[in-house]
């Protein structure tokens, strides 16, 4: 996920994401919450371009429109967005859709709704998921993982030292910000998480 704020000075989105490429990352979520319609747009078209030379996929929060119009290849919906199933409708089947869930209950909803995989967390603190409040721990992942049949990707103040936790709570992988574009050396931070999750 991106985050242009937890950048370096003068370091760009762009040049960011293809570090993360680099290093092995095979999909990245454009999550510029505050970017005007436009901006997000132009940033969408740029990120597709990075991201189709390195084959990655492309998912654009919350915005069904600016993923269709960039050619993404999918969209990840919040609590707050548009519902699932009103993306399934707009998109059909042109777009993955993910989710994310705070609960079991909001995860089985996406589901049926039509979404494709699901987000979890925070699963530990994180700065960027501070407003939905604690943590929720291993369990209520390993819980979630059992009771539906998409993927679950863990998500919250995942650090290195943490991804097997996650994954032995049966996650199918994970979602990072800060860990990795905060990182003074994009690239390798990647390639170890990358590691990490074979």
């Amino acid at each position: 996920m991106t985050d242009r704020k937890a950048l370096a000075p003068g370091v760009s989105i762009e040049a960011a994401v293809e570090q993360a490429l680099k290093g092995g990352i095979r999909a990245v979520q454009l999550r510029e919450k505050d970017l005007g319609i436009r901006d997000l747009l132009s940033l969408s078209y740029a990120l597709r371009e990075v991201t189709k030379r390195y084959r990655a996929k492309l998912f654009v929060n919350g915005r069904v429109d600016v993923a269709l119009s960039a050619g993404a290849d999918g969209v990840h919906l919040g609590t707050a967005d548009i519902p699932v199933q009103a993306a399934r409708k707009a998109a059909g089947e042109a777009l993955l859709i993910g989710a994310s869930a705070h609960s079991v209950r909001e995860a089985r909803k996406a589901e049926q709704e039509g979404a494709d995989f699901i987000t979890l967390g925070p699963v530990y603190e994180t700065p960027s998921k501070l407003k939905y409040g604690r943590p929720i721990g291993l369990q209520p992942l390993r819980r979630m993982t059992e009771e539906v049949s998409v993927p679950v990707f863990a998500i919250g103040g995942i650090r290195g030292e943490r991804v097997s936790e996650v994954r032995d709570a049966g996650a199918f992988g994970i979602a990072v910000i800060s860990a990795v574009f905060a990182s003074g050396d994009i690239k390798s931070t990647a390639e170890e998480y990358m590691r990490l999750l074979k």
